[in-house]
């Protein structure tokens, strides 16, 4: 009976280790690599963030430390404000290194509050992630 206990006890043990070991590869899909550029969305870390109806999830593209562009992913804002916020945020930090677009300090535009507060802490979000684990 000793052997049976022992046996099964390193089993719990090795697959218990195998689990942790998947929780710290990044297989979450919030950041890959393609062609040398970083691609971070923010679906899952951002999930928290909402705008006016509900997250506003990205994608953050950066290459050589300096961000390429910011894709915005289905969201539940109302399309004429998101629309708004699109146009005046899109290209708010392209071409601009990691720090600094991190560090940038974004007005919300006029009548999209929520979704533009939104969308920019997404962005921070996403570029903190990507600091963390490039």
């Amino acid at each position: 009976m000793r052997n049976i206990t022992i046996k099964n006890t390193g089993f719990a043990l090795l697959f218990t280790c195998v689990l942790c070991l998947l929780s710290f590869t990044g297989n979450d899909n919030t950041m890959k690599k393609e062609n040398d550029v970083y691609i971070v969305n923010t679906t899952q870390i951002g999930k928290n963030i909402k705008g006016k109806n509900g997250p506003t999830p990205l994608c953050i593209y950066i290459k050589k430390n300096k961000i390429e562009k910011i894709e915005f992913l289905n969201s539940q804002e109302t399309p004429k404000f998101y629309d708004r916020v699109k146009k005046v945020l899109s290209e708010k930090w392209n071409n601009m290194k990691v720090n600094d677009a991190k560090n940038l300090k974004v007005d919300a535009v006029t009548g999209a509050t929520y979704s533009s507060e939104a969308v920019i802490k997404n962005v921070k979000t996403g570029l903190d992630y990507y600091i963390s684990h490039k």
